[in-house]
């Protein structure tokens, strides 16, 4: 994504990535994690504001920090990394909510071309099935893989 994005730390497996969102509400600590599934390659990509009390994602927060696009673009630049360090890896991404599913759907929606460019995309249906992503098409879930893997 072409948008301003957020510096980010990971370790060097590049399964875990922290940044810092900034805005009105101050700074709020922000993690992406790429975790296993059952399904051999495919991994779930979770993404929240850093919860102390648990060492991990509040998935469920809403921050309100006025860098949703900034956020979104560093989230998905952590995609562009894992992919890179796994390329043969399956991402598996849905909202913890009908809305954010919903705002993922938008942001691959506004940047499919240059998405489109690097990965296959898919939606999965509301009939349970996998299809290539269709813009207007409303999906549960997400799940891409980087072209031209070695």
């Amino acid at each position: 994504m072409k948008h301003p994005k957020y510096n980010y730390r990971s370790e060097s497996s590049l399964q875990f990535y922290e940044f810092l969102s900034e805005g009105p509400k101050g700074f709020i600590k922000k993690m992406v994690i790429y975790t296993e599934t059952t399904t051999d390659n495919v991994y779930n990509l979770g993404f929240g504001d850093y919860d102390e009390s648990t060492n991990g994602i509040n998935d469920l927060s809403v921050t309100n920090n006025g860098d949703s696009l900034k956020v979104l673009a560093t989230v998905a630049s952590t995609v562009y990394a894992f992919t890179e360090r796994h390329p043969n890896a399956w991402i598996l991404a849905t909202g913890s909510t009908a809305v954010r599913t919903r705002l993922y759907r938008m942001g691959i929606t506004n940047n499919l071309a240059e998405i489109e460019a690097d990965f296959i995309v898919l939606g999965y249906t509301k009939n349970e099935e996998w299809e290539k992503f269709i813009v207007g098409e409303d999906y549960e879930a997400f799940l891409l893989t980087k072209k031209n893997k070695n």
